[in-house]
């Protein structure tokens, strides 16, 4: 930056649709359902803008509504554009009126395009030698680019001067209309040559200089490409016009003559409240010195922020010296209840060494308790044995309540240390996720953010990034111990304010206090024990799949004609869309054709590409993720793999699992056989598995109540040909298996919101059809129809619907002004409480089971796995009929449903046996 005061020109409508489309901005509204994500993703912008250019001059300018001078001449520019969609129309007028409240000029011209009125500016600033940043993500303003003119990319902090454009594009920023009308566009339809891309632009424009160089010497091209070049010769000055941006605009005010404004402070405000734009608000009330009854807060979580972070200052301490370590260990014995934290070299809780211990008792008052930092210099600590010594008795005392954040990793760590951690009484992770599973993130870093407003020192602040970054043990004492004590003090705050939240809802806290925190130390039980992999098989099984690899990859070079990298979606949109002409059936928000998989699984009932490229992807992400990364994770001390299971990252309540991630391993296909093979049985046990029997279909009977399900289930029919019989009108020995497998999928599909298109699409029947047999199944089974609509209705009126056990989930789209997320919403309100309650069960059930293993004091009975709706045991063979059979009754008896719960067994040598 050459100039203390530049320009700082803005497209805001490039940036309103780059904010629009980024997904966890799409999620905000106010509590109206006003959606918000696009106004905040573009003042946030502005607010960097401002930051990295505190002199600039800002200026703000949108496209205006309705066609400008370009449709007039050619009236198919743009045509391929979907409409805007209404939830991002309703922002616009909200965000000018709140960047004009800001002080900042915005010019909107009509029969021309924002690029247009920013090209008139920056011309100006190049013939008067003015200084002048564009902020845009737009490509085409490379042509505005000059000495005193630079772009500049928000989203992604790069700047681009001239040397930028040329080793951006390959050409001069004088050659880029030339450019881009040689390769066209196909989001704003500019014609272009056909099969133009940007390496030959460049080579021709290298050669003929520019576009009229170009068409003088398109005879001299070969190839088809010259065929096409000359068939656009006509139409090349019209792509060369549309892509051209106006530098003449006429301007009410020069360039130097438009000046920013005073903010309207009232004005700002009143609009910030009510689109609920906290974080802006709280910084004008911070800037402007508002009064004591503007400064008071409108909720309750403001006010907590108030005594719980702003008014307490923090008192760490590092503890070096044995007398202050008995001082504390005291005082934490007296309290009764204290925050707890372990620091760790790895966040492998099998391989992690104790680096060091925090913990709090009062708000503000943290210490940390250093313990093998081994860096150079690094002062004299206290001994680890000594220390795990003195703690022991007070980690295993049940009667000593112990706040933890992610407990469960605490507990694997002092596990390995003969430690076993009691006294779990909550765990701020789980309080977030059981208060509102969708609301933020779980970590401690998004939660303080959340609910003290509180940024704390991030591990990167500390260690470092990448490559380079510390393990805990190799930084400095006095960096970790603030680090570790804040974790410590955090966590403690952080339970004061989400604990009353959940006892504000007494199922809420039935989750927390009944499923969830009981669940913890069964999970970490598992986790530590983990599960027996044969090594070898896996081997083999990646071996042969890299073979099939090698065959799907030449046999799709056959088809194409050419070789490409079957993984890179680009050059797979180049082969399908344009050299195979395949029809583009969807296209992804930035306007190029989709090559994602529900498109790939469509093209592939009709062309032979797409079907080999989603067997490449299957096949391939198989062998990364499971047959070549297994035998890797095997433990070296253990022998076996320990995976992590996660209770707070889905909405419903469902567990996930990482390292390796055990709810992904194809069910069906010969490959997701192979793998389940290789988790095989110890010497003289059995792998048994346990699975719920359409958990899902019982639970919409028992939520619906419908006479007509219950009995079905109640009489232990098969309850897919029972639908097919009530469907169909024909006796259950008349049901087909096409008639069985249509009535499947209309069980399952109604479950998940499926619309009458959807079931013609899985049939591969007419939608009148597909509606027909919805129909059908409403007039039979009347209680889900009312259900449904129930449902619907509750969770628009709420915001949110409930398992049977109290789970709530959260629907924040369900009030959105954009249909298409409205309906999804609606969909998921559905599906939501039956999946929801699914986890409930299956968590119910583990805490059974568990309660029945650890009574029956047997070493030979462990709780290895569980997937989805199944759990896996390994069960000596000695004892393993009659354990296996109690097991089941223990699940079976595991909840009262309005209709019988069934689990299946198995018993095999391995996992795919017993399966």
């Amino acid at each position: 930056m050459t100039q203390s005061s530049p320009y700082i020109l803005v497209d805001g409508s490039s940036y309103l649709f780059r904010a629009y489309h980024v997904p966890y901005l799409q999620a905000l509204s106010n509590a109206d359902g006003h959606p918000t994500g696009a106004i905040t993703g573009v003042l946030n912008m502005l607010k960097s803008l401002k930051k990295d250019y505190p002199d600039g001059k800002v200026i703000v300018v949108f496209d205006a509504k309705g066609k400008t001078f370009r449709n007039d001449l050619y009236p198919e520019y743009k045509a391929n554009r979907p409409p805007m969609p209404d939830d991002l129309r309703c922002q616009i007028a909200p965000l000018h009126n709140i960047i004009k409240a800001m002080g900042y000029p915005l010019l909107v011209i009509e029969g021309v395009e924002a690029d247009d009125v920013i090209g008139t500016l920056a011309q100006q600033a190049s013939e008067k030698g003015l200084e002048t940043v564009i902020s845009t993500g737009d490509k085409d303003m490379a042509q505005l680019v000059t000495e005193h003119v630079t772009l500049i990319n928000t989203m992604t902090s790069t700047t681009t001067d001239v040397d930028g454009v040329i080793e951006k594009f390959g050409v001069r920023p004088d050659q880029i209309i030339d450019f881009l009308a040689l390769v066209g566009d196909k989001v704003d339809n500019i014609p272009g040559v056909h099969k133009c891309g940007p390496k030959t632009a460049v080579k021709w424009l290298s050669e003929y200089e520019n576009l009229e160089g170009v068409i003088a010497n398109a005879e001299k091209v070969k190839g088809k490409i010259g065929e096409n070049l000359r068939a656009a010769v006509d139409q090349l000055p019209l792509s060369y016009e549309l892509a051209t941006i106006k530098t003449d605009v006429e301007l009410e005010q020069d360039l130097c003559e438009i000046k920013a404004s005073e903010p309207e402070v009232d004005t700002l405000r009143s609009l910030l409240e009510e689109f609920e734009l906290k974080r802006l608000l709280a910084e004008l009330n911070a800037g402007s010195a508002p009064d004591d009854s503007e400064a008071q807060a409108s909720d309750d979580a403001e006010e907590e922020l108030t005594v719980l972070n702003q008014d307490i200052p923090s008192n760490y301490q590092i503890i070096f010296d044995e007398d202050e370590l008995d001082k504390w260990i005291e005082k934490l014995t007296e309290s009764g209840i204290f925050a707890f934290d372990t620091e760790t070299t790895s966040l492998n809780y099998m391989q992690a060494k104790l680096v060091g211990l925090s913990f709090a008792t009062e708000v503000g008052e943290a210490a940390y308790l250093p313990l093998t930092h081994d860096y150079e210099g690094a002062p004299q600590q206290l001994n680890l044995e000594l220390v795990l010594e003195k703690f022991k008795p007070l980690l295993e005392d049940v009667n000593l309540i112990k706040i933890g954040q992610n407990l469960k990793y605490d507990a694997n760590v002092l596990n390995n240390y003969g430690i076993t951690l009691a006294g779990i009484g909550f765990d701020t992770m789980l309080e977030s996720y059981c208060f509102n599973s969708v609301a933020t993130r779980h970590n401690m870093d998004a939660l303080a953010e959340k609910y003290l407003d509180y940024k704390t020192v991030h591990f990167e602040d500390i260690a470092g990034k990448g490559a380079k970054q510390l393990t805990f043990n190799q930084i400095d004492i006095d960096k970790a111990g603030h680090y570790a004590a804040e974790d410590a003090d955090i966590t403690l705050r952080l339970h004061q304010v989400l604990w009353p939240k959940l006892q504000k809802s007494e199922k809420q806290c039935s989750v927390f206090t009944d499923i969830e925190l009981p669940l913890l130390p069964v999970l970490a039980r598992m986790e530590q024990h983990g599960v027996l992999i044969d090594a070898d098989l896996l081997n083999e099984q990646s071996q042969y799949i890299a073979n099939r690899l090698d065959e799907i990859e030449v046999a799709a070079h056959n088809i194409a004609g050419k070789s490409f990298n079957l993984s890179s979606p680009k050059q797979l949109q180049t082969i399908l869309f344009e050299e195979l002409e395949i029809p583009v059936i969807k296209k992804t928000p930035k306007g190029a054709p989709s090559t994602a998989e529900e498109v790939l699984q469509e093209l592939a009932l009709d062309y032979p590409l797409p079907k080999l490229i989603l067997e490449h992807r299957g096949l391939a992400k198989l062998k990364s993720t499971y047959t070549d990364k297994l035998p890797l994770m095997i433990d070296s001390n253990t022998g076996r793999v320990h995976t992590s299971y996660h209770q707070a990252v889905t909405a419903t309540g469902r567990l996930s699992s990482t390292d390796p991630n055990l709810q992904n391993i194809p069910i069906r296909s010969d490959e997701g056989k192979k793998i389940r093979q290789a988790f095989i049985a110890p010497d003289n046990h059995k792998i048994v598995a346990i699975d719920y029997s359409q958990i899902e279909l019982r639970i919409m009977a028992h939520l619906s109540n419908d006479p007509g399900l219950l009995k079905a289930f109640a009489q232990g029919r098969d309850i897919h040909q029972a639908t097919a019989a009530e469907i169909f009108g024909i006796e259950l020995d008349e049901v087909t298996s096409d008639h069985r497998r249509s009535a499947k999928a209309i069980n399952f599909g109604l479950i998940y919101g499926m619309s009458a298109f959807g079931l013609a699409k899985q049939l591969g029947i007419a939608r009148g059809k597909a509606q027909d047999y919805m129909d059908k199944y409403f007039e039979r089974y009347p209680g889900v129809l009312t259900y449904m609509e129930d449902t619907r209705h509750l969770a628009n009126e709420q915001g949110y619907v409930e398992t049977l056990y109290g789970r709530r989930l959260f629907l924040p789209e369900i009030k959105s002004r954009n249909q298409a997320r409205k309906k999804a919403a609606e969909r998921a309100a559905i599906n939501a409480p039956m999946q929801g309650t699914a986890a409930d069960i299956i968590k119910l059930a583990m805490l059974a089971v568990d309660q029945w293993i650890v009574a029956q004091n047997d070493p030979r009975i462990k709780m290895t796995m569980q997937v989805h709706d199944e759990l896996i045991f390994e069960i000596h063979e000695d004892i393993v009929e009659d354990a296996t059979q109690k097991l089941v009754q223990i699940m079976n008896d595991a909840v009262q449903l309005n209709v019988p719960l069934i689990a299946e067994s198995g018993i095999g040598d391995n996992w795919q046996q017993a399966h």
